[in-house]
């Protein structure tokens, strides 16, 4: 087991039973050697809608109890609302999920009481977890008091002060439900600000959903159902409800990079922190300074905190795939909004239908409004990690191995090795090759002048990539 991104994932065959209760028991101790928690201390736990999700939390939850806490079950919940009940009581957390990756495979994120764990906690808790690595361990799963409700009231609070009242009657609202832990509470938030809302595409197996690079088929499926019901927008979440979806009235997703910045200017932030994946136009559109890191949240979150500590107001976060991060309590619609330095779904689908409402214009005519570069990502699935890693250090050995490779799509003007390989190609073009930190992915991510030219790059890179493995 590995740590990616964000958090430990690997196949289900791998973590359910011996590495999960492993895991669970070297965070446990990791919490109470550093301090961060006492002998006795409650620890919430959840997860998704994956098969595999309540098995393994069973199994953390037996291991939490013999290694000295006291787990609470908060149930199904989406990531944002554990994170937030937990780190308002003081404690640490677990969500059981895989986020976007297909049902075979799994994940653990960890939460300490003030936030998303960082690098260093990772090296410590796989430090802890290698050491009792060949010792027994008792499998058997626990049980644990419920708190589920008590975690979405608070979660339903925190999104029903982020608007005025009635702020989104006259719009037409479908959502995606499928498999996202979000589907009913996305439902019921966007009614209670006045949208009709229509409950669409619900489904009782996992369906895997990568808001950074939606699939055809579920584009097929907005198109049809925003021509079908005249619908504003189609919003949705990916599975454990961090990452949002958000079409345009033609069906068409907005890129998650543009719901962020959209967020930045609603909340009125003068700090954003942001992945170099994000789109490069950002820093020419807000009236805010723009940090920027490597692609996960530990590094965005890291980011915010060194603002924080230089002594900056007003920081947020916010990665491609549309997760907002705040590091900073914001004042909306006359209350505090709370800092909630974990990725969220909800403020950036909120913030986006509002604007738009109170601009009177569509979608598709909002998003234009921003006149950023238009950006375009895709990944090959099931591309093993060894043949990325050889590819990315075959083009990272030398200029001419990068300039060779890309000779198809043009000439090179300017690498960024920050995260990836980013590449600007003469003609302004470019283009952005990235292994996934967390599963057997190949990313690329592009940007043109146009639509047309930026799916000609995107589709241009993955056959270069296909034909180099």
């Amino acid at each position: 087991m590995k740590f990616g991104t964000s958090g430990l994932r690997g196949l289900v065959t791998e973590l359910e039973g011996r590495a999960s209760a492993l895991y669970a028991t070297a965070y446990a101790q990791y919490l109470l050697e550093s301090g961060k928690a006492k002998p006795g201390a409650r620890i919430f736990v959840a997860g998704d809608f994956r098969p595999s999700s309540p098995d393994i939390m069973a199994t953390c939850i037996g291991a939490l109890k013999r290694a000295g806490l006291a787990p609470i079950d908060c149930g199904a919940i989406p990531t944002p609302a554990l994170a937030l009940y937990a780190m308002t009581h003081g404690a640490a957390s677990l969500m059981i999920t895989g986020s976007h990756i297909p049902a075979d495979r799994n994940g653990i994120k960890f939460y300490r009481p003030d936030g998303e764990i960082d690098k260093r906690d990772e090296l410590a808790i796989t430090a802890l977890a290698e050491q009792m690595a060949d010792k027994n361990l008792e499998l058997t799963p626990g049980t644990a008091p419920s708190e589920a409700a008590e975690a979405e009231a608070m979660f339903r609070a925190r999104n029903e002060h982020i608007l005025p009242a009635g702020a989104l009657a006259g719009l037409t609202i479908g959502v995606y439900q499928h498999s996202t832990v979000a589907r009913d509470w996305l439902v019921s938030i966007l009614e209670f600000y006045g949208a009709k809302v229509l409950a669409l595409g619900r489904s009782d197996h996992f369906i895997p959903v990568d808001t950074e690079a939606v699939a055809e088929d579920s584009i097929a499926l907005f198109k049809a159902w925003t021509a079908e019901h005249a619908l504003d927008a189609v919003v949705s979440a990916d599975g454990d409800g961090d990452r949002p979806l958000v079409t345009d009235e033609t069906g068409l997703p907005l890129r998650g990079d543009l719901l962020g910045l959209i967020a930045a200017g609603f909340l009125g932030a003068k700090v954003v922190v942001t992945p170099v994946t994000s789109n490069s136009g950002i820093e020419a559109t807000g009236d805010f300074r723009v940090i920027r890191t490597r692609v996960g949240s530990p590094f965005v979150i890291e980011g915010m905190q060194q603002a924080l500590d230089a002594g900056e107001t007003a920081v947020m976060g916010f990665e491609a795939n549309g997760g907002l991060l705040t590091a900073s309590s914001f004042d909306k619609n006359g209350k505090a909004l709370t800092a909630l330095p974990t990725r969220d779904s909800f403020l950036p689908v909120l913030a986006t239908l509002y604007l738009a409402k109170s601009r009177g214009k569509s979608l598709s005519a909002l998003a234009g409004d921003f006149r950023l570069p238009v950006a375009a990502a895709d990944r090959l699935e099931n591309f093993p990690v060894e043949t990325s890693a050889a590819l990315m250090a075959r083009l990272r050995a030398s200029p001419d191995n990068l300039a060779l490779f890309l000779k198809p799509l043009g000439g090179v003007r300017s690498v960024s090795d920050v995260d990836g390989l980013r590449v600007t190609l003469e003609d302004g073009r470019i283009i952005h090759l990235r292994p996934s930190g967390n599963a057997p992915e190949m990313r690329c991510y592009v940007e043109a002048e146009s639509e047309e030219a930026a799916l000609a790059l995107l589709q241009e890179g993955l056959a270069l990539i296909r034909a180099a493995a």
